[in-house]
């Protein structure tokens, strides 16, 4: 039986957004690779921390979910690839793969593979924290943008039914590149420095470098054409940093259970589109590099908040 929604991770915000879709009662269906978090989520299901677990059904197979008409991709942006390629065998000819991943690219993967027609893109501002296979908390409440498409209503109405605010835009680029900005002056210094989004406030070289960071983003996003959503990228990444003070970052809690980064996705997105619009990011290709050539001690740490920051 064809779901009515695909799920394509088992991770935090996969995790989330199947437990809230299934309480609302959406037909959902999990498509992964983490045998651990399968064989959790297929006997246990999915549990919002303080909830009654909600049953899923899970595969890690794409055959067995062909026919889909409707996928949410929220895979890490380096397994985007893959995650075409799954879809390529299960999306029905009609359907829509909706991703809200972070970084730039994530789309344009899918789209190789699937068609322009069949794919949607949306940011969320949403955190969650996986306490362990298939039981995530609520980081926090934030908001699901979504580019505005024909074929996006049922999702929208799946979203708004699970009580997840939404809302739809015309033209995603300035959200987009808002987020863009803010991940890739705080994540990757989280990493490096190995301190939740809060302390890095707490000295002037890291407040300096987040600075840093934002302003050369900025004046790519400025060359590309794009009106940012805030008039102040430096005050933008302050007030993010401050609101998630708490937070553990996703790139950090990557580095720390010995997982690849998104660090290409953000910080190297940027490093490209500067490099077409002839701007230098000198320092946001130091920190790409410091980043992968972090060493990875190979630990799974749950209780970390990751998510839309």
């Amino acid at each position: 039986m064809t779901p009515e929604l695909l799920i394509v991770g088992t991770g935090a915000l996969a995790t989330l957004f199947a437990a809230r879709l299934a309480a609302a009662g959406v037909d959902v269906m999990m498509l992964g690779t983490w045998r651990e978090g399968l064989e959790a989520l297929r006997y246990g299901g999915v549990r919002l921390d303080g909830s009654e677990s909600q049953r899923v059904r899970v595969t890690d197979n794409p055959a067995y979910c062909r026919g889909a008409k409707l996928a949410l991709v929220l895979v890490k942006s380096w397994q985007t690839q893959r995650a075409a390629g799954q879809l390529v065998e299960c999306l029905a000819e009609e359907g829509l793969a909706v991703t809200l991943q972070n970084g730039l690219g994530n789309d344009v993967a899918l789209s190789a593979l699937l068609g322009l027609k069949r794919v949607s893109r949306g940011v969320i501002t949403i955190g969650a924290t996986l306490l362990g296979p298939g039981i995530v908390r609520l980081g926090g409440e934030g908001v699901v943008t979504l580019e505005a498409s024909p074929s996006i209503g049922t999702f929208v109405e799946m979203l708004r039914v699970a009580n997840f605010d939404t809302n739809i835009v015309r033209d995603l680029q300035s959200i987009v590149w808002g987020k863009l900005i803010v991940n890739a002056a705080i994540n990757p210094l989280t990493a490096l420095l190995r301190v939740k989004n809060g302390d890095l406030l707490a000295t002037l070289s890291a407040r300096s470098l987040m600075r840093e960071l934002a302003c050369e983003a900025a004046a790519v996003a400025n060359a590309l054409g794009v009106v940012l959503p805030f008039a102040s990228s430096e005050q933008a990444v302050t007030d993010v940093a401050d609101k998630t003070a708490n937070n553990i970052s996703s790139m950090l809690q990557d580095v720390l259970r010995g997982a690849p980064t998104e660090v290409d996705a953000i910080n190297g997105a940027i490093i490209y589109e500067g490099e077409l619009m002839n701007i230098s990011t000198p320092i946001n290709r130091a920190i790409l590099s410091l980043v992968k050539a972090l060493p990875s001690n190979g630990k799974i740490l749950f209780g970390l908040s990751v998510g839309g920051i």
